[in-house]
């Protein structure tokens, strides 16, 4: 079943980047220590299904489809909040119900971490922090055909108020989340010590497209959507490679067929980029040694 997100909007539109237009985020993968605590939040709170677990990792989504592996790792240390690494992992959901619900199951959690929320013009977001410190956004994107997109392919995006209570008492449906209903990784969000850095890497050598950029953030997609991979030096201006630690492992990204993967390939050779291929998937990393996995459906 596709649950990308490309799937519950208007058909992906041509772009100007080598990433191919059906470029989409797979599964995140994270480093934790309390693999048990863990797996009962992102079951329980954020309200995805366990879908494999052995030994020392759990992986769970909806529909089938896997959203996130948590990978057992608890002798190595907290990651730097001020490093380059994770800033948010952002799940997206299908509709406002869906996503009203994954709220509902937030806020009955004791302890919980509510970092605010936002009506980004394309989307509606609420932040969290997990119970190991990571940024967590859950959302639901608003119709491509709601989307400012300008002549040269920016899109518009903002931080208007959107207020959780109200948006509960909008939507909430305790019957809207059944087996079927599906939620996928939208998009990825990273902290990096240099944006001119991370546009050679993210836009000229892997292809993606910018659809927003300031000085401190950069916002790249393909396809057209608002943003696959959000890249800032908020917290991490100037940080140089990341160490071993907690929190985000692999960041996997999905391309139609091999070919382009041996296209991307070819693009990281004449970059100078340093990448492992076992004949299925690309593995490299990014300049603050952030890992990538890049394969194809199916």
């Amino acid at each position: 079943m596709d649950v990308t997100p490309a799937s519950w909007q208007v058909p992906a539109v041509p772009t100007r980047g080598e990433a191919p237009d059906q470029t989409r985020m797979d599964a995140v993968e994270l480093l934790v220590r309390d693999l048990d605590g863990m797996t009962q939040f992102y079951q329980h709170a954020v309200t995805l299904d366990v879908l494999d677990q052995s030994g020392p990792s759990t992986t769970l989504g909806r529909a089938g489809a896997p959203v996130v592996t948590l990978r057992h790792a608890r002798d190595l240390p907290s990651p730097d909040p001020r490093g380059a690494g994770l800033y948010h992992t952002a799940i997206v959901f299908e509709d406002q119900r869906r996503l009203a619900g994954a709220l509902a199951s937030m806020a009955r959690r004791p302890g919980l971490i509510f970092e605010g929320s936002a009506d980004h013009l394309v989307s509606e977001a609420f932040y969290f922090r997990d119970p190991e410190g990571n940024g967590l956004e859950l959302y639901r994107d608003r119709p491509r055909e709601y989307w400012n997109i300008s002549a040269d392919g920016s899109i518009q995006m903002g931080v208007d108020p959107l207020d959780p209570r109200r948006y509960l008492e909008q939507w909430y449906d305790e019957d809207a989340a059944g087996p079927d209903a599906s939620a996928a990784i939208g998009h990825l969000h990273l902290q990096v010590g240099d944006i001119s850095a991370a546009k050679r890497f993210y836009v000229d050598a892997l292809g993606f497209d910018i659809t927003t950029q300031i000085d401190t953030a950069l916002f790249v997609s393909a396809g057209g959507y608002h943003h696959h991979i959000g890249l800032n030096t908020w917290n991490s201006a100037g940080v140089g490679p990341r160490s071993a630690a907690l929190g985000l492992g692999d960041v996997r990204i999905i391309v139609p067929t091999r070919d382009d993967v041996d296209a991307l390939a070819d693009r990281l050779r004449v970059y100078g980029i340093a990448a492992a291929d076992d004949g299925h998937a690309l593995r490299f990393s990014d300049p603050w040694e952030t890992r990538l996995i890049v394969s194809p459906a199916g």
